[in-house]
């Protein structure tokens, strides 16, 4: 492919997204609020979000919570014209219910064509062209087109699927799992003990997708258990980490610190622990995991609790 777009965020995510557009001979616009980062061959660095406005295919490499901000001060700058892509784990949980960044975008922005973008994708892997797949979900056709070309010359293969809420929940849902496994590793769990987690916990998260609209089979796709696997063989993704850093009782500000990186799985964790609170939904593997990065219950409580469970 030969063309131009823009990314959002000048994270370790949002330079492996732009080294790949490059090698696929795109040319790269990327904002950023640390302007002063050295600059790329192929990458045009600036602070000014109109410039980024330029292109129409807009990549958000951004955490959640930053989005609609973001959003709201470019908009103006946005019309119909521009397609929107977010490479995010994380849901906005500002009311009862959560919202998807596709949702906020399209409150936040004039644009429709919007898509997320998900999977067992991980900077640095992206960032050295590693083989690896990953799935964009949208309702736009062209969404799926314009990713899959950004990445036509990479050992990269993007699919593409209707069903953007199933991705959007399942890879937050991910982000929560990945901190557990970091945590069972950390405080000595075995292989079987951490399947039985993942397992039962992407079985909870796709129940849960489906009473929001959600197609179960999505969460057990490349968005959702094709992600966790990933995790599992340590590639190296922050939540691991922040999960071995709750282990050992590292405060979750000093945990920010240390990773370096807005981890979405906190605020999952928090927003699942709402919803069972508000509507007595049955979720309680991720209920547990989530009182554990709530620092409610320790590791053994959890595990103990997990076993005491009768087979459903």
């Amino acid at each position: 492919m030969s063309g131009a777009l823009s990314i959002l965020g000048g994270g370790a995510f949002g330079w492996a997204l732009a080294d790949a557009a490059v090698r696929s001979n795109c040319e790269v616009t990327l904002w950023t609020r640390r302007a002063d980062q050295p600059a790329r061959p192929g990458v045009t660095i600036t602070d000014r979000l109109a410039d980024a406005a330029a292109h129409d295919l807009v990549f958000f490499a951004i955490p959640s919570p930053f989005v609609a901000g973001v959003a709201r001060e470019l908009g103006g700058q946005l019309d119909g014209s521009h397609r929107l892509v977010h490479i995010s784990r994380g849901v906005v949980a500002d009311g009862h219910e959560p919202r998807t960044l596709t949702q906020v975008l399209r409150a936040t922005t004039p644009c429709r064509r919007i898509g997320a973008l998900a999977g067992p994708i991980i900077a640095r892997a992206l960032a050295e062209g590693d083989a690896s797949a990953g799935v964009v979900g949208s309702l736009f056709p062209e969404i799926h087109e314009a990713v899959h070309d950004v990445f036509s010359g990479q050992r990269l293969h993007v699919f593409g699927t209707d069903d953007v809420l199933g991705v959007e929940l399942a890879s937050s849902m991910v982000s929560l799992l990945s901190m557990a496994i970091g945590y069972g590793l950390e405080v000595g769990m075995g292989p079987a003990t951490l399947a039985m987690v993942a397992t039962r916990g992407m079985n909870e998260a796709a129940r849960l997708g489906a009473r929001f609209g959600a197609r179960a089979e999505t969460f057990h796709g490349l968005a959702g258990l094709g992600d966790l696997l990933a995790a599992f063989s340590g590639d190296g993704r922050p939540e691991l980490e922040v999960g071995r850093l709750f282990a050992k009782g590292v405060a979750p500000d000093e945990v920010d610190k240390q990773v370096g990186a807005r981890i979405e799985g906190l605020r999952t964790a928090r927003w699942i622990a709402k919803h069972v609170a508000r509507t007595g939904a049955r979720l309680p593997v991720l209920q547990i995991l989530a009182d554990v990065f709530r620092g409610r219950t320790r590791a053994d409580q959890a595990l103990d609790a997990l076993m005491a469970r009768g087979a459903r």
